[in-house]
């Protein structure tokens, strides 16, 4: 065989990581409106000596510092998409960055609410007036940015669609966790103000941390799944072996189906026949809106497989 010929049975790993992704786009946005809410409010905290707008322009730091990590993830991932020392491309990028926001999420989560409980037990006067103007600024502006985050667009769709996107939605997630607790500040502020109640303050935070990190938690499970390589769900994998099964001659004695970037899945499958196709007609096989986008397939022959026999086996290229 002539080498120059291998090329028939050889094709890239980048499975579309190369192109911008609309997500990379509506991150950004938000970075540059979350960095310039929060140059405003140190500055203004600074210039008056105000603490609240100097710790909430501190708070919007850390989140923009948690929204960089996903742009620095789009980019890398669609810069590197064709580099070759990644296996499936660079697809599992979204979901690394994803677990890292999910991370600094429940890092938050869990500084708000020891702050919160501080103030429960040693409360400090609050300069209500000021600080309803910081949280009804922040619930704009990180109302705003999730609307931006969550707007749907005509070219999310598909296995491209911002359901699979794991690092959108992490971005999603640090602007609605500021959102809520700028929401529940809001709450907590106007009663304190009108009926002296300014337990609920801090009670606020606590509902709100316990909620980020619900959220927090439910992010670090769908990431860690991609990125342990973990099969489908079984309808998923069910299907896939139905598909190839289905001339009753074939049977699957081995399936691996996981996913290898937002929205796209890679397959491993040992088909044995009693009367073996090429590994190609398997390919053929596979339901079109698993989006497999990478599939090995062994044949192996096997005469009386019909007839539950034992007999001898010899593997075809896969």
């Amino acid at each position: 065989m002539h080498t120059q010929r291998l090329d028939w049975w050889q094709h890239e790993h980048v499975f579309g990581q190369h192109q911008v992704k609309a997500g990379e786009r509506r991150t950004l946005l938000v970075v540059l409106l979350t960095a310039v809410m929060m140059a405003v409010e140190i500055a203004a905290g600074l210039a008056f000596g105000s603490m609240a707008l100097l710790a909430d322009g501190l708070h919007m730091a850390s989140h923009a510092t948690a929204l960089g990590i996903s742009v620095f993830a789009y980019v890398y991932a669609r810069r590197l998409a064709g580099h070759p020392r990644y296996s499936f491309g660079t697809g599992k990028v979204n979901a690394l960055a994803g677990f890292a926001s999910a991370v600094l999420l429940v890092i938050f989560a869990a500084a708000m609410a020891w702050e919160s409980a501080a103030r429960l037990i040693d409360p400090i006067p609050i300069a209500l007036n000021q600080a309803l103007v910081v949280a009804t600024a922040g619930l704009l502006v990180n109302g705003a940015s999730a609307w931006i985050l969550a707007a749907p667009r005509r070219h999310d769709h598909g296995h491209h669609g911002r359901h699979h996107d794991h690092n959108l939605r992490a971005a999603y997630l640090h602007v609605l966790a500021d959102a809520l607790t700028s929401l529940l500040a809001i709450f907590a502020l106007l009663a304190a103000k009108f009926f002296a109640a300014t337990w609920l303050d801090p009670v606020m935070g606590v509902v709100g941390a316990a909620l980020v990190t619900r959220w927090s938690l439910g992010l670090l499970r769908e990431t860690s799944r991609v990125l342990l390589d973990v099969q489908l769900p079984g309808s998923a994998t069910e299907r896939l072996r139905s598909s190839i099964e289905a001339q009753g001659g074939d049977r699957v004695a081995d399936l691996h189906l996981w996913s290898i970037g937002p929205g796209i899945q890679a397959a491993a499958i040992v088909v044995v026949s009693d009367e073996a196709r090429s590994p190609d007609h398997y390919r053929g096989l596979i339901p079109p809106d698993l989006h497999v986008v990478h599939a090995t397939v062994e044949v192996q022959r096997c005469r009386h497989l019909a007839g539950g026999g034992e007999g001898a086996t010899s593997p075809l290229p896969g």
